[in-house]
């Protein structure tokens, strides 16, 4: 499958991804239902609603230092780059840098920005 990937840095992203079921799947993730089981993460405390996206084990391992400092923050359910139009060309790079603006310039006022425009991002079905 890593021959697939379609990102420029270690997440792994495809567009036609063949693990993912065809219509329940899509549904899934056009709704962005696929990350409600990760609400249970977020009442058990062990993250937020709002930060820079879990990374995988395997993906850290090829963290440059600088993309290392998202680390420092309590990993969220939604962030900038998934509200972001086209997200999934965004660079791996332009992930980081939004996560890491995310961090320097946290604000409740931008907690409530990401939280709807991600309420939009669902309700429109542009997630993927």
């Amino acid at each position: 499958m890593e021959a697939l990937n379609e990102s420029d840095g270690p997440a792994f992203k495809i567009k036609n991804d063949p693990r993912i079921i065809p219509y329940v799947g899509t549904f899934l993730r056009r709704t962005s239902m696929d990350e409600l089981p990760q609400i249970l993460n977020v009442l058990r405390g062990e993250m937020s609603m709002i930060g820079p996206r879990p990374p995988l084990p395997e993906e850290l391992e090829h963290y440059e230092i600088w993309q290392r400092r998202r680390l420092s923050m309590k990993p969220g359910l939604t962030c900038l780059w998934q509200i972001t139009p086209e997200r999934n060309v965004v660079s791996f790079n332009r992930w980081m840098e939004m996560d890491l603006e995310y961090i320097d310039n946290w604000s409740l006022w931008l907690d409530f920005k990401i939280f709807f425009g991600t309420a939009k991002v669902i309700l429109v079905g542009s997630g993927r």
